[in-house]
């Protein structure tokens, strides 16, 4: 289960990778679960008259659909950690918040929590520069790092939803889309030692456009174990692991 990652450092990665604007402020380093962080959607069409693009006469005829053409993409800001649409009020959401940041691909479409966003095609990117997981080889756990080798974000599938408030106040939120990494060559050496193996959904550069337009039938197909050989993994050095053991105590 993933309940930590790195956001990106640089503003000019959100164009360059996932060719969006970057945020006015820039997100916390090191996201955990209710924090406010950012995920990637598809934009809503602009409205124009009876569908005509922007300038076009009104007795123009209508343009053929460009079923083809990727559609365009907005960076939203949203809690991490999905808050499905019938819960009672924010604080239960809140409340819930923490064991709603993954979602298993393989239930999703059943899984209550999520089932209404996944059927609504509810898709997103989550932008991230790294994930990280425990390594428990050694008996106890240490934190690690999780990147790509070329040092390029990783974009992790995910799911998105809005609460709306009796007074029409609303929370924006969202998931990460997870699967079994049991026989991952790189993943599956992580988390407990006996406990399901599992890793985020992480999408192909080409795939993005792709991933968010795709029909809700299609959408599974897109859950695929990302390469190991594409995957950097680095033990995090924490202050005490500096300090001269002489020096503890």
């Amino acid at each position: 289960m993933s309940t930590h990652y790195e956001t990106l450092a640089q503003a000019t990665s959100y164009r360059e990778a996932f060719d969006v604007a970057p945020p006015e402020a820039a997100p916390e380093r090191h996201m955990r679960p209710r924090k406010s962080g950012f995920f990637i959607r598809a934009a809503a069409p602009a409205a124009t008259p009876e569908g005509a693009a922007p300038g076009t006469p009104p007795d123009a005829p209508p343009a053929p659909a460009a079923d083809t053409a990727p559609p365009a993409r907005e960076l939203v800001a949203a809690q991490w950690g999905l808050v499905p649409h019938w819960v009672k009020s924010a604080s239960d959401g809140r409340l819930r918040a923490p064991k709603l940041v993954n979602a298993a691909s393989e239930s999703v479409s059943s899984t209550r929590a999520f089932r209404d966003a996944w059927l609504a095609g509810q898709r997103c990117i989550v932008p991230m520069a790294a994930f990280f997981e425990d390594d428990w080889r050694s008996g106890k756990a240490v934190p690690t790092r999780i990147s790509r080798v070329d040092g390029q974000p990783l974009g992790v599938a995910g799911l998105w939803a809005v609460w709306t408030g009796p007074e029409g106040e609303q929370l924006i939120s969202y998931t990460l889309l997870t699967m079994n990494a049991n026989n991952h060559a790189l993943l599956r050496r992580y988390q407990p030692p006996g406990s399901e193996k599992r890793m985020p959904v992480v999408l192909n550069e080409g795939a993005y456009g792709a991933w968010l337009s795709a029909r809700t039938e299609k959408a599974k197909e897109f859950m695929r174990q990302y390469p190991a050989n594409w995957l950097a993994a680095n033990p995090v050095e924490t202050k005490a692991d500096k300090v001269p053991k002489g020096l503890l105590g």
